[in-house]
């Protein structure tokens, strides 16, 4: 509703005046702001969901979501690993931009601006669960400074590996976790438990709930960064088995080694809490006014005993975690919101984790910072034509990555040439066309360029 005349203004005033329920009337029209899901599992593949082509293990609550909402084909992590993807996913930044481009530590500093800060200040509650990674108690990069008004989950990313341990960090304060008992072995860098009893997981979906009821009026920001299917990847070198899971339920018996006994167990685990979270979403009669994203930090890893090819994470994808070819950073995106977005549709525009600052922003009616990378997704998940990048950039250490169209170029190292591939051709990056295309060849290494002077070029 928009008003030009001021004596309009001035009526309305009077009128709220002498009439008590014109006011809350007025209010009652307005637009509801949309509670908002973001779902960030831990090293999950391309191919590792049933509605990307997953065969041997069920995951029928996502493919749900994926039915009665929208699955991307073309979305992309922040990085190849996990750190930097994330610090991509809070600043709306590709790896060009921000201050570090591999899993180097970090600590988010007071004058980096979250997705999360621009929410908080707009009047949404603001929580998350899970791991964060950029920043601990005593530093300005915890997530209470960072916009949360909540917090449950591991802080540091190291200590993330392990599912049992001793406590969690809700806030600045330590939650006990009873019957886990670290264990003393050499190389385990004191993140292998020797007894097990509480799973870390398990706490963390359950914060995650209660934080939805807490806010069921909403409006209400929600980051759920699960740590499933990631490997603890000491548990994996001192015993040979980093998939920790309580159970492996309907696997038990499968002729697989353990390893993948548990990989598959974590996700049917992680799928059946997600169905929780939308069931409650139900009951409580906010599914309609609540966006779930559902995505991974970065491609599948092969650690813990696990292998990504024993299930065919990546798909038709070349590569895994910490590779910049697709099946590194090419990951799964879900979007489910009833009465918004229609159901069954495909979404095949190429975008990231940096689109999701600007996406939250405009749903909450908050001005969209104008020094990042991103662009909307709101009119994709409305059904509407969605703006395109420009360009879409990754980094990861030594290498480097850029599409452009359905153009892809990758510098897998130091000192490596680049190469060219035609995703609409090629989608497995298996032909190197870079001496067929020169002039796609070099405009792909004059972008990368451009965002290396850049790099060089930032205080």
């Amino acid at each position: 509703m928009q008003w030009t005349d001021t004596r309009s203004v001035m009526g309305l005033l009077v009128l709220s005046l002498f009439l008590p329920g014109f006011a809350s009337s007025l209010q009652a029209q307005a637009p509801r702001r949309p509670n908002m899901i973001f779902i960030m599992a831990d090293d999950l593949g391309y191919g590792d969901l049933g509605c990307y082509g997953q065969e041997e293990i069920a995951t029928p609550h996502i493919d749900r979501l994926a039915a009665e909402g929208m699955r991307f084909t073309n979305y992309y992590a922040g990085c190849t690993v996990c750190r930097p993807s994330r610090l991509v996913l809070w600043s709306g930044l590709h790896t060009g931009h921000t201050p570090i481009d591999s899993n180097a530590p970090y600590v988010l500093q007071p004058q980096d601006v979250t997705v999360a800060e621009l929410l908080q200040d707009a009047g949404y509650a603001t929580g998350g669960v899970g791991k964060w990674s950029l920043g601990g108690v005593g530093t300005t990069g915890h997530p209470n400074l960072q916009g949360f008004d909540y917090w449950m989950g591991y802080l540091d990313q190291s200590e993330a590996h392990n599912y049992y341990p001793t406590y969690l960090w809700q806030n600045s304060e330590q939650v006990s976790l009873p019957g886990n008992v670290i264990g003393d072995y050499e190389g385990g860098r004191g993140r292998v438990s020797v007894q097990r009893v509480t799973y870390s997981h398990d706490v963390i979906t359950q914060r995650m709930l209660d934080f939805v009821r807490r806010h069921r009026d909403g409006p209400f920001l929600l980051h759920v960064h699960w740590t499933l299917p990631h490997a603890n990847n000491e548990a994996g070198r001192v015993l040979g088995d980093g998939m920790e899971v309580p159970t492996y339920g309907e696997y038990a018996q499968k002729d697989w080694p353990n390893p993948e006994k548990g990989f598959a167990a974590m996700l049917r685990r992680m799928d059946g809490d997600v169905g929780r979270l939308v069931s409650l979403l139900k009951e409580l009669q906010i599914d309609q006014h609540t966006l779930v994203l559902f995505t991974s930090d970065n491609g599948p890893h092969a650690e813990g005993g696990h292998d990504h090819e024993f299930f065919n994470s990546n798909g038709p994808l070349r590569g895994y975690k910490r590779d910049l070819y697709e099946g590194g950073i090419r990951v799964p995106m879900i979007a489910w919101w009833p009465g918004h977005i229609p159901a069954g549709t495909v979404e095949d525009e190429p975008l990231a984790h940096y689109d999701w600052l600007p996406t939250a922003c405009d749903l909450a009616g908050v001005s969209i910072p104008d020094a990042i990378d991103g662009i909307s997704m709101v009119p994709a998940l409305l059904g509407r034509p969605q703006p395109s990048h420009s360009y879409l950039y990754w980094s990861y250490e030594t290498k480097r990555a850029v599409r452009r169209g359905k153009w892809k170029a990758v510098v897998p190292g130091k000192d490596k040439s680049l190469e060219l591939y035609d995703l609409e051709e090629d989608l497995g990056e298996t032909r190197n066309v870079v001496a067929e295309f020169p002039q796609v060849a070099s405009a792909m290494s004059a972008i990368l360029e451009s965002v290396e002077r850049e790099r060089i070029a930032r205080p």
